[in-house]
């Protein structure tokens, strides 16, 4: 019923094994070549990227350094110029109030003068007003 040929069954055998061996040659070596290959070349990129991950802090670090630099600078520069202008402002505002003073004093000389013109006349035409409150008196 069943006839197996034993130089077929050798011979099916022996291209299972030249079709193994040649799909291992030209398939499965340079597939396994190819994976091996990108699996190092992933392994040097990861590499790098850590490098370049240092790289990167280190930058980040330093510009830190740079800024707070650059601020503490800032600050040093605001607070010289708010000194100079508090020093040019007292100064200003002791000018204006020393110039205050003398306008005022030379205000209260005058007054005094005036005063003092105003008393004199008024004192001088003091019989002239007595006259005449006399006159309005007597024709009242």
């Amino acid at each position: 019923m069943l006839d197996i040929s034993p130089v077929l069954l050798l011979s099916s055998g022996i291209i299972f094994l030249l079709v193994v061996a040649r799909l291992n040659s030209c398939l499965f070596k340079p597939l396994l070549k190819h994976m091996d290959d990108r699996a190092e070349s992933i392994k040097r990129d990861l590499e790098n990227a850590k490098s370049n991950s240092a790289n990167v802090d280190g930058m980040l670090a330093e510009a830190n350094d740079v800024i707070a630099a650059a601020k503490k600078e800032a600050a040093a520069i605001r607070d010289k110029a708010y000194n100079e202008a508090k020093v040019n402002a007292d100064a200003k505002l002791a000018n204006a109030k020393a110039d205050l003073e003398v306008k005022t004093e030379e205000f209260a000389k005058n007054l005094q003068v005036e005063t003092q013109t105003l008393k004199n006349s008024l004192m001088a035409s003091m019989p002239q007003f007595n006259e005449s409150l006399k006159a309005k008196l007597s024709s009242i």
